[in-house]
């Protein structure tokens, strides 16, 4: 049941969202390479971008830089993650 405070780990939470996000950018690319130009496309496709970074450590041994780090949101990404998450409720 919902109840069950195993069955909503952060673990499989952060799992659901990463596989989400990976199955709708692959939904979206398949969508703007198959459907013609309409307005069902441009609403399927049409994304909203967040970024961050670049990150520069600078120890005195070891020096990096993290990033940018960016995240694309559209409709089909969104569709992904529900997806992903009614699979994973169902599984396990």
């Amino acid at each position: 049941m919902l109840l069950d405070g195993q069955r909503r780990s952060p673990t499989r939470v952060l799992w659901v969202l990463v596989v989400g996000l990976f199955l709708g950018g692959l939904l979206t690319l398949l969508s703007e390479r198959f459907l013609p130009e309409s307005a069902a496309r441009e609403f399927l496709t049409t994304s909203v971008l967040a970024s961050v970074g670049p990150l520069a450590v600078d120890l005195v041994a070891v020096a990096f830089v993290l990033g940018p780090v960016s995240l694309t949101l559209n409709v089909l990404t969104l569709v992904g993650i529900a997806l992903v998450a009614v699979i994973a409720r169902a599984w396990i």
